[in-house]
């Protein structure tokens, strides 16, 4: 019995140092084989809001193209958040402070103080090497574009689109409506706008869809546009933080903003752009200022309808710096990597877009997008965008609380300019 136990035992132990040897060897092979698996792809995070007005994820197309082009190696790993381009603005403020922005960061030149703050803590990846380096980026990029994103002493934070073609704002108009209060054409003067919106309410059509909330913004194109036909005027939209509004230009643009206000409805006060935009589109408002991208925001149904003009003067509002977008230095090097390219990728979209646009038989593109192309090749005056130029406080709170006491009669155009001088201080003290 002892002499059979002794070899069993002696078996057992030749028989686990036979599985000890397989099992190790397979585990030399399969570490082998990881080793030869291709690279993980590399998750590139990045925030994206959906337009409240019509439901359409912002740039889903530009997103898909890239990682269908890159599967394997990048991939944009986007949060689409249903919130006004406000709200994720003063979201990327709160991120900030908690560390959690995403790798690539749009709409940042859209707070100038931001903006700076973060350079000054070099939160941002400096990217004038990489362009520099790239022949073929580089020549993507149409000069006064470039120089629009560059900082004073040349160093580059906002990745480039290509062309100025797409970054410009005019305004939409209605055709049939302009054409129950019989009239024909755009008005080509201020003095023939401030008429055309007389007639369009003398025959019952509300003339202008505008907001105060959310900077404002339609209304401060209108009201900036206008400023520009002085020269004076012209010149104030070219400083940078204003020290001051109480002056020509800044108690003319108050009373321009006070007036337009006569020319909408009451639901236009404490609202933001959805409500302009779904006034625009119910057919009770006849016109509204917004850019070339919201010509992808038409609905179908009123592609014959809507129109697209320059502001009366023959004026664009145009900053090409606002659509740059930058990437946030803290990531590891795969992810900027990856980042870098995704940006090149977009300027070589939005190079190919222009020139399919301008090889596109005009029969084949709607009315509004040969109507800006019209006017984008008829040699337009480019007015820079008030958001790029004022302070954030003056932007994102004192228009949001003044605007509407202006337009009620509350407050005069006077104290209208000094509440924007107060935000001023309050900016400097901030800083």
């Amino acid at each position: 019995m002892c002499s059979v136990k002794k070899c069993d035992r002696r078996v057992c132990g030749m028989l686990a140092a036979i599985l000890l040897f397989i099992s190790l060897a397979a585990g030399c092979g399969h570490q082998e084989v990881k080793t030869e698996q291709k690279q993980e792809e590399v998750q590139i995070p990045m925030i994206l809001t959906v337009d409240p007005s019509t439901g359409k994820k912002n740039e889903e197309s530009l997103i898909m193209a890239f990682n269908k082009e890159y599967e394997g190696i990048w991939h944009m790993d986007v949060k689409w958040v249903m919130e006004t381009e406000e709200d994720y603005r003063q979201n990327l403020k709160r991120r900030n402070a908690t560390d959690t922005l995403p790798a690539v960061i749009t709409d940042l030149r859209m707070l100038p103080s931001f903006y700076n703050m973060m350079i000054a803590d070099e939160r941002l990846m400096e990217l004038s090497s990489y362009i520099e380096e790239d022949e073929e980026w580089k020549d993507m990029i149409e000069p006064v574009v470039l120089e629009s994103c560059m900082e004073k002493e040349g160093n580059l934070y906002l990745a480039p689109i290509s062309t100025a073609f797409f970054s410009c704002s005019g305004v939409f108009w209605n055709e049939e409506l302009f054409a129950q209060a019989g009239i024909t054409s755009f008005p080509q003067t201020w003095t023939e706008f401030w008429e055309c919106c007389d007639t369009l309410q003398a025959h019952g059509i509300t003339p202008l869809a505008i907001h105060t909330e959310g900077t404002a913004w339609a209304a401060m194109l209108f009201a900036t546009a206008e400023l520009a036909d002085s020269e004076e005027g012209a010149e104030f939209m070219k400083k940078l933080y204003p020290d001051s509004y109480q002056n020509e230009s800044g108690i003319h643009l108050a009373q321009t903003l006070k007036r337009l206000f006569t020319y909408t409805t009451k639901d236009a006060l404490y609202s933001d752009f959805d409500m302009s935009y779904n006034e625009f589109f119910s057919g009770r408002a006849a016109m509204i200022p917004n850019g070339y991208w919201m010509i992808d925001q038409i609905p179908e149904e009123w592609e014959n309808t809507v129109r697209f003009s320059a502001f009366p003067g023959n004026k664009l509002i145009s900053s090409p710096e606002t659509f740059g977008w930058a990437i946030v230095e803290s990531y590891p090097d795969d992810v900027k990597e990856g980042a870098l390219e995704f940006i090149k990728y977009r300027t070589a979209q939005n190079k190919a877009e222009k020139e399919r646009m301008l090889s596109e038989n005009p029969e084949d593109l709607t009315f509004a997008e040969r109507d800006y192309l019209a006017v984008y090749q008829g040699n337009p005056q480019f007015v820079p965008n008030y958001q790029v130029k004022w302070n954030s406080i003056l932007q994102e709170e004192t228009l949001g609380a003044a605007l509407p006491d202006l337009a009620m009669g509350k407050i005069d155009a006077a104290e209208f300019t000094r509440r924007a001088d107060e935000s001023i201080q309050q900016f400097l003290e901030e800083q």
